[in-house]
């Protein structure tokens, strides 16, 4: 095979996606502009590269074979490649721009990040919309970044979906945000213990990305150890109301918690020794990738990001 990889081109790629597509030499030929013989001998050296017919007789028609079929859809994918490859990338002028960018995102990301990127969008380009659309635990985002109904989506997953572009936008670490005058808040308290987290009662929002555990449940699961849900929310950002007047604790990002006790009576604390950080990414798909405007946007996002976490 790696004789025939070694001869198969850009030309020999074209003819198989256009032969499966058209299932005949003769309109085949007539498509890509070539006789009828030099198609046919295209036909003949594929044949001998991939070893398989691609082409079979069913009565008076062609039927692709299953190989040749599967072959076809990477063929023009690779085509597509080839051509992102030669083609100038367009100019974005940003303030001469009129692009509608659709960004998902969870709640558990602090609105100072949105807020900051809506207000340099609104100045740098301000003929360009966004629009934000809210992450859940029955959302398909990857359906619909595929489909063109999205076109970035910023959150956290344990494993991101491996055939979308991703870019790790910050990683922050685990806390534990209480109400003020919780047991555990006492003076001069900056780090829960794992018992005390374990014997405790915990306000728990719902994973947002369907088959996906929490950072947490993920986290505890590894150890065989469980904790005690005693409210479980369907918004990040029901929880710290909920946490700050209960003697629940609620488990999120430093940069989310910092946000949230500014405007109610919390305390914060350091989660657990051991804990893993929590890493936010931007994920795209294939479509958007080489798009001048999308990474502008990108690049807006992940400047944003950096600047939630301060060294610590």
């Amino acid at each position: 095979m790696q004789r025939g990889a070694d001869l198969l081109d850009g030309h020999l790629l074209r003819v198989l996606a256009t032969l499966v597509e058209e299932r005949s030499v003769s309109r085949a030929a007539a498509r890509l502009r070539q006789t009828q013989p030099a198609v046919s001998g295209s036909l003949k050296r594929l044949r001998e590269i991939f070893g398989d017919a691609l082409l079979v007789r069913d009565g008076a028609a062609m039927v692709p074979t299953a190989r040749a079929a599967g072959l076809a859809l990477q063929a023009r994918r690779a085509l597509g490649e080839i051509e992102a490859l030669l083609v100038e990338p367009e100019a974005f002028v940003a303030a001469k721009a009129e692009q509608r960018f659709r960004i998902a995102s969870p709640d558990y990301i602090a609105p100072s990040w949105i807020a900051r990127l809506a207000q340099h969008v609104s100045i740098e380009a301000p003929r360009c919309r966004i629009e934000l659309r809210a992450l859940g635990p029955t959302f398909d985002f990857e359906r619909a970044l595929a489909d063109d109904e999205l076109d970035l989506v910023i959150g956290n997953w344990p494993s991101p979906p491996e055939h979308l572009h991703i870019s790790l936008l910050l990683e922050d670490e685990l806390v534990c945000v209480m109400a003020r005058n919780h047991a555990l808040a006492q003076e001069g308290a900056t780090q829960v213990s794992e018992a005390d987290y374990l014997a405790a009662g915990h306000v728990v929002p719902v994973p947002y990305a369907m088959g996906q555990r929490g950072v947490v449940e993920t986290y505890l699961g590894e150890r065989r150890l469980a904790r005690d849900a005693r409210i479980e929310v369907p918004y990040f950002g029901l929880a710290p109301s909920i946490a700050a007047s209960t003697e629940l604790i609620f488990t999120t990002a430093r940069h989310f918690a910092d946000y949230h006790a500014g405007l109610l009576p919390l305390a914060v604390l350091k989660a657990p020794a051991g804990f893993p950080r929590m890493r936010f990414y931007q994920l795209w798909h294939d479509r958007v990738h080489h798009s001048a405007a999308h990474r502008w946007l990108r690049g807006l996002v992940a400047q944003f990001g950096r600047g939630l976490v301060e060294p610590r």
